[in-house]
């Protein structure tokens, strides 16, 4: 019996070794992808302005343009939860039409459980959702905001021009739909 036990420790050690050396490794490469808030002297919020460089799900970067009207952040799981559901029935180019863009916060979340899961359910996804991978850049956007609802940023030409935050699927909605 403790033989047994013992083979099953020591496959369950390797098994956890294996899928660490396989999926434990992010993709995220920090020189390639940036965000900047200004004034970088005080806190994110309305007259701020917010120029970045970020991946979406798939790798590709993006870039934050002018005519970005709204965003909306997603700092914790159910957040990201209430956007997931949001975009569940849009069509294609939804965002687009609104000049929307959703960005998720995945920066405390472990390499392992961001590659084995996070990713792969993102990837199947019709919509770009940009990620946030670096702790200081999220700590900057999500200081003294109400981390488990949505945070949707109005903008006027890359200008925070109001803040309000969704706790459901519909309000979300009626915001994207302003």
């Amino acid at each position: 019996m403790k033989k047994v036990l013992l083979i099953l420790s020591l496959l369950i050690v390797a098994s956890g070794g294996a899928l660490y050396a396989l999926k434990g490794k992010s993709q995220y490469e920090p020189g390639k992808y940036s965000l900047e808030i200004r004034p970088a002297d005080r806190p994110f919020g309305v007259g701020s302005t917010l120029n970045y460089r970020l991946p979406d799900q798939f790798g590709k970067a993006h870039l934050s343009s002018p005519e970005t009207r709204t965003i909306a952040f997603a700092f914790t799981k159910n957040a990201g939860h209430i956007l997931r559901s949001t975009m569940e029935d849009k069509p294609a180019g939804y965002l687009q039409k609104r000049r929307a863009v959703l960005i998720a916060d995945i920066s405390g979340m472990p390499t392992v459980i961001q590659n084995m899961f996070a990713l792969p359910d993102l990837r199947k996804s019709a919509y770009p959702m940009l990620l946030i991978y670096d702790k200081e850049m999220a700590r900057r956007l999500k200081e003294g905001r109400e981390g488990s609802r949505v945070v949707v940023m109005r903008l006027q030409k890359g200008k925070v021009v109001a803040i309000e935050q969704a706790d459901s699927p519909e309000k979300l909605t009626a915001l994207l739909e302003r």
